[in-house]
């Protein structure tokens, strides 16, 4: 469930430090895709960016606008219509770049380089990790880049802040000041945090405005997609059934954490669950002074579980279970193992209302098999 006033909060902050950063913030459908919210979207920003074809048809033909489109390596039955779709195309290789260029029509052409810097501590999330497959290091630029290259995209960061940001950029600097007299704009991807409570906002408007001075030619983007749906709205969930083992309660729910939450398990982190605290699974269940669970989701993957979580009283079947802030990534990353049925899609609108945007079927389980 989205909140439409927590939203366009987030919104409405982004779209002053745009404005104070003097740079263009756009969203990221890799982390948040809900087309039914873009007119919303659209009253605070003008442009999305995309990572498949699918993505900037997205952009193109429901968000209204072009999208600036970045993918690891596009194919060529696909780069014609990702080019239609497309105002920015960024390449990951040189070689790609010399395989399509010719091809991009208008679209302003950039190349994603990589510093050979990240603070991202999980190493699944870590695009700047030894041997990584995303981006050229300066070590194999030519001194003078292509004639129609005219920007660069660098991503390096996951929720992250300003403080490492600026570390960040210093890195960049050093290792491509001398190309970005060169190029028109710099794309700084995404990862930026702005809107979680203790974000430094102050401290990146003075980072900003420092960069501008040394290289003030160049437009300067930013792409976070959590930024955008960070705390707007959680998953809500039921307890279907209460399972015992070695003395480990386990509350089954109606969800899945392999299917509808799997970055819990991929990244791993435990999420906020709405009136529970969540303790460390070296203590011993049994010393447990309330109730303790384990929540496992409605899978037949033996590991889709997490815990543990202590409750104010016992839980019961039909008991509500709320994970908070489960909009971003969750519901672009969901899949159909299992068939587990995906929970529904809703608005809470500022007056109260509640709207339904998608209630989920067999139909759509089944189709994906077609």
């Amino acid at each position: 469930m989205i909140e439409e006033q927590k939203l366009r909060r987030n919104l409405a902050l982004i779209s002053d430090v745009a404005r104070r950063t003097d740079s263009e913030w756009i969203l990221a459908f890799k982390a948040f895709a809900l087309w039914k919210t873009f007119p919303i979207f659209r009253e605070y920003i003008r442009s999305t960016t995309a990572s498949s074809l699918s993505e900037a048809r997205l952009a193109f033909e429901e968000f209204g606008s072009k999208a600036h489109t970045f993918s690891p390596a596009y194919k060529d039955d696909e780069i014609d219509d990702i080019i239609r779709c497309s105002s920015h195309l960024t390449f990951n290789s040189l070689s790609q770049y010399e395989r399509y260029h010719e091809r991009a029509g208008e679209c302003s052409l950039g190349l994603r380089v990589n510093p050979e810097y990240s603070e991202v501590g999980t190493l699944l999330y870590n695009p700047c990790a030894p041997g990584t497959r995303f981006g050229v290091t300066a070590d194999k630029l030519p001194a003078q880049l292509p004639a129609d290259l005219r920007g660069f995209h660098c991503h390096c960061h996951c929720e992250s802040g300003s403080d490492v940001f600026e570390r960040t950029l210093q890195h960049i600097e050093e290792k491509f000041s001398r190309w970005l007299p060169q190029i028109e704009w710099i794309n700084f991807g995404g990862g930026h945090l702005v809107t979680r409570a203790d974000y430094d906002i102050e401290r990146l408007v003075c980072i900003m405005q420092s960069f501008h001075e040394r290289y003030p030619h160049l437009k300067v983007i930013f792409e976070p997609g959590s930024a955008f749906a960070w705390q707007t709205g959680p998953l809500v969930s039921s307890v279907v059934d209460i399972v015992e083992d070695k003395g480990i309660r386990t509350a089954i729910l109606d969800v899945s954490f392999t299917c509808h939450m799997p970055d819990c398990l991929e990244m791993p982190y435990y999420p906020d669950v709405r009136g529970a605290e969540h303790i460390d699974s070296q203590q011993p269940i049994a010393n447990s002074q309330q109730p303790t669970y384990r929540l496992g989701g409605n899978s037949c993957l033996a590991g889709d579980f997490m815990g543990y979580w202590q409750f104010p009283k016992p839980l019961q079947v039909g008991d509500e279970i709320i994970f908070e802030d489960m909009i971003h990534y969750t519901t672009v990353k969901t899949n159909t193992f299992n068939g587990i049925t995906h929970p529904s899609l809703c608005m809470l609108r500022a007056d109260g209302t509640l709207e339904l945007l998608r209630r989920f079927t067999y139909e759509d389980y089944r189709d994906r098999m077609d």
